[in-house]
């Protein structure tokens, strides 16, 4: 099979799944109704496995069509992006798709971005800000080029770059009694109301796994779905909450105080996360070397 083919049976597949209909796609794609059906049927035997249902009224993508999808959409953005730099020879154009969980996205890219905008100002930028493990996902499915994750993943399809060491804190009000020390210790949180994100977060799956090895465990008063949140009760006053150092204000807070917490320190590596098979695009190859010279540690 060609490229030429390959690329046209993935118009196919995304034309039937956007528009619901074999009909409206092959209108769209300018071809017949069967050629448009040889086109589907290549590209499942070529995946192995159906990526549409068919009814009398309807069509949808299966299980593993919508798994597809967004790969699909990436290859051809990428594509189209390709040709039309090739057209522009004068400007550098390009795309690229990266996940980032959230903190780091709020931390790292900003700064990266505002360099790298003005060396490649035609380039852009789709940022899906995600949670750890979706993002490891997005990288593993090829949804997206990289991530910028947290360090633990154990797939052997994916490399991990490290980046930056991000110690857990202690985040509370100025006038807490704890704000008066200059270190905490993990045992004087028990005195009070603790807040934690769900086990549904890296954050907490990493915490709770290296206080374990020391015989500690966390109490929680509170326990939360998103950083924020626990930032929030914490300003309300309304208890006290271990965080990662980049999730906490970086300048000086009105209400807000943070203190490392020591005897362990506790610290989440973040990095950047590939699939050892795939090959980054010049564009993202160029970014994640400017991401490393900026913020990798020494």
């Amino acid at each position: 099979m060609s490229i030429n083919c390959e690329i046209l049976d993935l118009r196919a597949f995304q034309a039937v799944v956007e528009l619901e209909s074999f009909h409206r796609a092959a209108d769209a794609l300018h071809i017949s109704q069967p050629a448009l059906t040889r086109r589907i049927q290549k590209l499942e035997q070529a995946i192995g496995a159906p990526l549409l249902e068919r009814t009398t009224r309807h069509v949808a993508p299966t299980a593993m069509g919508q798994e597809v999808m967004p790969l699909v959409r990436r290859m051809l953005e990428e594509f189209d992006g390709s040709l039309f730099a090739m057209k522009d020879g004068a400007q550098r154009r390009g795309l690229i798709t990266m996940a980032c969980v959230p903190t780091a996205a709020f931390y790292f890219l900003p700064t990266v971005i505002r360099t790298f905008s003005q060396q490649y100002p035609h380039i852009r930028l789709r940022i899906r800000d995600l949670t750890a493990n979706e993002g490891l996902q997005a990288v593993a499915r090829g949804e997206v080029e990289f991530g910028i994750n947290l360090m633990g993943n154990s797939d052997p399809e994916l490399s991990f770059e490290p980046l930056i060491d991000d110690p857990f804190v202690l985040a509370m009000r100025k006038d807490h009694p704890l704000a008066a020390f200059e270190t905490i210790e993990w045992n004087q949180l028990a005195a009070y109301p603790l807040v934690v994100v769900d086990r549904s977060s890296g954050n907490r799956t990493l915490l709770d796994s290296a206080l374990a090895k020391h015989n500690l465990k966390l109490s929680w008063f509170y326990e939360v779905t998103h950083l924020n949140t626990s930032l929030g009760l914490v300003e309300a006053g309304l208890g006290i909450s271990v965080l990662p150092r980049l999730a906490t204000p970086q300048d000086d807070h009105p209400f807000l105080v943070t203190r490392p917490i020591v005897d362990p320190v506790v610290s989440r590596t973040i990095g950047i996360v590939q699939r050892r098979s795939s090959v980054l695009s010049p564009a993202a190859e160029k970014f994640v070397e400017m991401l490393l010279k900026t913020w990798k540690n020494p």
